[in-house]
């Protein structure tokens, strides 16, 4: 075992706090990652605060992970030490079943999440990015380009893929109209990789302070979808729409903006359910509302890729550790454009 430092949550109505523990050894097959930027997701806290109430304390949130090699295994073929990795949400799966055959690790039944996750290693839990240093099995770590700014690349393995995906699965492309709704975390991604695949891009938000931002960006309009008039111009116009708000709302004014057979896939998961939906309104249209997980480890490497092709990173403000509570109240306001990374040269022994 190797001692390793993190912050966690000691339980849910504590704030998060340094806590040594320790990492497993490095196997044949495991790659060990100093790590360099972590993100902060909305499940961090979720989790953190054990709102989906399946926190198993500590937690080490984190899985938004970019950092250095500094050992790997003797089977180990496509790392060295040295070379930039990342590693997203996954650590681990079954690799038998047929979405771990299809290279859809996250549809897995038996997927080990980077945090909150039963390890099957050491029959423990996962501990997450809020930590120096990370050992996972190769096959879920990421190859990061060094063209890009590290902090800024490190919500691409939560944000970036978890928008990415769905975006690719529904042959977003150009020719499309596709809505994004929110601009947060999610959206903001979602709003810049829809325009890099070429679609024509409409951002829907409450907030009428945010249309300067969603056009830089890259959205060709912005709809205040508060406003009926605005949302009527677009009444069945829509190839598909992208979700991403994690709050409870409407979905019926979404989905009547979709053209017959358009698709709303929902990102967002909200700590309460969704009213229910209009039924007539998808069937005399023949509409879906889908969901989307993350990607793949195929997918989520062809998504960096992608990124580091078109020269796209996610918006970000590089906070210390020791910030990371203040932080947390902060993303719960909106407070945050759009994404905070941890430095993690600063969490200190």
């Amino acid at each position: 075992m190797s001692k390793a430092i993190s912050y966690a949550a000691v339980s849910a109505k504590e704030k998060l706090a340094p806590l040594s523990f320790e990492r497993r050894e490095v196997g044949a097959k495991d790659i060990q990652i100093e790590i360099l930027f972590c993100g902060v997701c909305h499940s961090d806290l979720h989790t953190a605060r054990n709102e989906w109430q399946n926190s198993v304390y500590p937690v080490i949130p984190g899985h938004e992970i970019v950092g250095r090699v500094t050992s790997v295994g003797a089977e180990v073929k496509a790392f060295k030490a040295g070379d930039l990795a990342g590693v997203g949400c996954l650590v681990d799966s079954c690799g038998v079943c047929e979405d771990c055959k299809d290279g859809l690790e996250q549809y897995c039944d038996q997927e080990v999440f980077t945090y909150n996750s039963p390890d099957k290693h050491t029959g423990k839990m996962t501990y997450g990015g809020y930590s120096n240093q990370i050992v996972v099995d190769e096959h879920f770590v990421l190859h990061i380009s060094d063209k890009l700014d590290l902090a800024a690349v490190a919500p691409l393995l939560c944000a970036g893929i978890t928008t990415y995906s769905p975006l690719k699965h529904w042959k977003v492309g150009p020719g499309s109209k596709v809505g994004i709704v929110g601009l947060g975390g999610l959206g903001h991604m979602g709003v810049k990789l829809a325009h890099a695949m070429g679609a024509h891009v409409v951002l829907f938000t409450t907030s009428a302070n945010k249309v300067e931002d969603a056009k830089r960006l890259g959205a060709d309009e912005v709809v205040i979808s508060k406003n009926p008039d605005e949302m009527k111009a677009h009444l069945k116009s829509f190839d598909f729409i992208l979700n991403t708000v994690a709050a409870a709302h409407n979905l019926d004014v979404f989905t009547e903006l979709l053209k017959r057979d358009g698709t709303m896939c929902l990102n967002g998961v909200p700590e309460h359910a969704h009213p229910s939906p209009n039924i007539g309104s998808l069937i005399f249209k023949r509409r879906q509302i889908a969901g989307s997980l993350i990607g793949g480890i195929k997918e989520t490497q062809e998504m960096l890729d992608f990124c580091a092709e078109h020269n796209i990173t996610s918006d970000i403000e590089i906070i210390d550790i020791k910030d990371i509570n203040e932080s947390y109240e902060r993303m719960v306001k909106g407070d945050v454009k759009y994404r905070f990374v941890i430095d993690m040269a600063t969490l200190k022994a």
